[in-house]
């Protein structure tokens, strides 16, 4: 989790509601909404307008553009991220892709989706996103990943991102990671993908993965290293 540590050794986090860090991380707080607005409530570096904390869109759109090319039976393909944050993961693939997407990035922390919003439509000084396809979407809307009943029926979305929200979620106890994955899995169509993107060493994380994903098929990739640090890339594919 040394990413998770590096983002997260910031000052102004150990004020507010939430209970301060002591030198390392307070696993409470990870899985807490106010600690996500604080942070997503900072002042950006420079002119950039997404904080990433792993990686950006530019570091794994080598993975997900063949996978977009290769379900393009589903035209606008559908794709989720949970716990999208302020990420550039939805921007990119709305502005970058080739191919035409219907994304949709979904986030507990109100904060964070008024900002997205504000990105997308074109705020004071900043001008509207513009698709990569003409046939592509964007949307943010606030919600719990662990209870997607109000985004997406059952089987809606062909492609599903997690870049490290599992390992947030997971702070606040493992039942409440696998309800997210349990959400996920539920809105994945039965051919879809379902990507996390996480530094957690395979040997702990893909034992989680096989028990929470029965008649599943689950393998891993490894990314990077970006800034240091070794990534990989967990996917959870039904049948193609």
């Amino acid at each position: 989790m040394a990413a998770l540590r590096r983002m997260l050794h910031l000052p102004s986090l150990m004020m507010g509601t939430c209970r301060p860090f002591a030198g390392s991380l307070a696993d409470s707080c990870l899985a807490d909404r106010c600690l996500w607005d604080r942070l997503h409530a900072q002042p950006r570096l420079g002119t950039v307008p997404t904080f990433d904390w792993f990686f950006g869109y530019e570091e794994v759109q080598g993975l997900l553009l063949p996978l977009l090319q290769e379900a393009q039976a589903a035209s606008p393909l559908r794709v989720l991220d949970v716990g999208c944050g302020t990420s550039s993961l939805c921007t990119g693939l709305y502005t970058k892709s080739p191919h035409p997407v219907d994304v949709l990035g979904v986030d507990f922390s109100p904060v964070a989706v008024a900002h997205m919003n504000s990105l997308l439509e074109g705020g004071p000084g900043q001008t509207p996103l513009c698709p990569g396809h003409p046939a592509s979407s964007l949307h943010f809307m606030h919600a719990d990943a662990q209870n997607l009943g109000a985004v997406a029926s059952s089987g809606s979305f062909q492609l599903l991102l997690d870049k490290g929200t599992w390992d947030a979620v997971a702070r606040g106890g493992m039942p409440r990671a696998y309800q997210l994955l349990s959400e996920c899995l539920r809105v994945l169509n039965p051919q879809g993908t379902l990507i996390q993107f996480s530094d957690e060493d395979p040997d702990v994380r893909l034992p989680c993965l096989e028990q929470g994903s029965h008649g599943w098929t689950v393998t891993v990739q490894e990314l990077g290293p970006f800034r240091g640090i070794t990534y990989f890339a967990y996917l959870i594919q039904g049948s193609h």
